[in-house]
């Protein structure tokens, strides 16, 4: 039994609170932090998730050997908060600069830039509870009720940290802020646990290292224009086009805008779509689309059809401002943005009220899974006229295994189905864009693009072979692509 006096209960339970809420906000900002680098997918949500569980099982078991070595555990608590603070700090000029070296979505790349963001502060602050635990055990009658009051402490701190983060840390901040706020909370805690007036040079060496970091992090490069709720985005010149602007979010291409001529497609799958409409009869659209990114398409229909009416679902608000700053986006009453989740919207809409239904909504080169579903596609019928059109567009590498399966999905809801891809990628020698098309009666002949082939009847039944329909139930969009380089 140790011989060192335990602290305060309302200390102790305050820095176990602490040390686990920073673990979670770590890990909440860890995938913000790296997204720009290696995408946001699910290998990218496992990896954060396992390098942090990983970091509390090593912090933990660390910190309670230390616990049994030590006659006075109260000694590493400051060192721990403090080493903790520092590594916080460094997370984001560290990850910044080896970003740039592992840009990529290979696992490799994944989890060593997780492990650089997560694993060394969260081993440090799971340390903490260990030997707060250890302090509080002065009376092995009440262990049972220590130890337990403590790990219910902990796991609020983590609940708490967990949802603030979620729902009021990244609506308010960008990530720089939360990681430096974070640090300077956690070098707070040690310096008062240190004694500040006692033990001045420790506590004044610790906030100069921290505060040595501010200028690293703003002088590191920095992959954002703009940090929103849910993106990285940045917008680049085009120099061999002046007027021409690229939208990037989460470091990849999204969207291509003219500023002087919303007629002028630069990206293939646009092109695609677009010799689609401009088959169908002249005159004004109804029109719905599912992702706003540049508003490119929207864009168009508005000069080549005047008088389209187009609703835009984009998720992201801040996103929406940034096209009206940065890419000339004006919005009025027959181009509006309606922000939220796309697929609640869609179930907004009225029956039998809209044209075409355009899908391109992207979390970085992935279709979010549950607007890649039979029950998806269903709810877009519903609000398609009879012979209304769905034109999606789908991401795949050569492997082909998730546009296999959407247009298999998209098959089972419209009678009829096209399918306009480069002969290549339909062959499976290259990874692209694929576009689906669907409706409940008989598409319109039009020319294949000159840069790719339409596939439809029995070579659309053969391309599809037995890929399996995506429900809720059952879309594993991002495994599909995994192997699809």
């Amino acid at each position: 039994m140790t011989t060192a006096t335990p602290l305060n209960n309302r200390v102790a339970a305050g820095l176990v609170f602490l040390s686990s809420g920073a673990v979670l906000v770590l890990e909440v900002a860890g995938l913000r932090l790296i997204g720009p680098y290696v995408g946001v997918t699910l290998e990218t949500s496992s990896a954060v998730i396992g390098v942090a569980l990983g970091a509390i099982a090593y912090g933990t078991w660390t910190g309670g050997w230390l616990a049994d070595r030590r006659l006075d555990p109260a000694k590493l608590l400051s060192p721990l908060l403090l080493l903790g603070a520092l590594a916080t700090a460094a997370t984001l000029p560290i990850v910044r600069i080896a970003g740039e070296w592992l840009r990529g979505t290979d696992p490799t790349s994944v989890l060593l830039l997780a492990m650089l963001t997560l694993f060394l502060p969260a081993a440090l602050l799971s340390a903490v509870t260990p030997l707060v635990v250890k302090l509080q055990l002065g009376d092995l009658a009440h262990t049972g009720r220590v130890v337990g009051r403590l790990s219910s402490v902990g796991t609020l701190g983590a609940i708490t940290a967990t949802l603030g983060t979620g729902f009021v840390l990244v609506a308010t901040a960008p990530t720089s802020g939360i990681l430096f706020g974070l640090a300077g909370v956690l070098a707070l805690a040690g310096f008062g646990l240190l004694g500040y007036w006692r033990k001045r040079a420790p506590a004044v060496t610790a906030l100069a290292v921290i505060t040595a970091g501010v200028p690293v992090a703003v002088f590191a490069p920095d992959p954002c224009d703009v940090e929103t709720a849910y993106h990285c985005a940045s917008v680049a010149v085009d120099h061999n086009r002046p007027s021409g602007r690229t939208l990037l979010l989460n470091g990849a291409q999204h969207s291509y805008v003219d500023l002087d001529d919303p007629t002028h497609l630069e990206y293939a799958y646009t092109r695609w779509i677009a010799s689609y409409v401009d088959e169908l009869p002249a005159g004004r659209l109804d029109a719905l689309h599912l992702g706003g990114g540049g508003f490119t398409l929207p864009r168009y229909l508005a000069a080549t059809r005047p008088g389209t009416d187009s609703v835009v679902l984009e998720l992201d608000a801040a996103l929406v401002t940034l096209d009206r700053q940065r890419l000339g986006l004006v919005t009025g009453p027959q181009l509006r943005a309606v922000t939220g989740d796309a697929r609640a919207n869609l179930h907004r809409e009225p029956s039998a009220s809209r044209d075409l239904v355009i899908g391109d909504a992207f979390g970085h080169l992935v279709v979010p899974w549950h607007l890649a579903t039979r029950e998806l596609t269903e709810d877009v019928r519903r609000v398609l006229r009879p012979g209304g059109v769905y034109a999606l567009n789908v991401i795949d590498g050569k492997a082909r295994r998730f546009v296999r399966a959407e247009v298999a999905t998209v098959a089972s809801v419209f009678a009829h189905v096209a399918l306009i891809a480069p002969p290549a990628a339909l062959r499976g020698e290259t990874g692209s864009n694929f576009v689906v098309l669907g409706s409940t009666e008989p598409l319109r002949p039009f020319e294949a693009p000159v840069d790719a082939q339409v596939l439809t009847g029995d070579g659309l039944r053969d391309f599809i072979g037995d890929a399996a329909v995506l429900t809720d139930d059952y879309a594993p969009v991002d495994q599909l692509l995994t192997y699809s380089p």
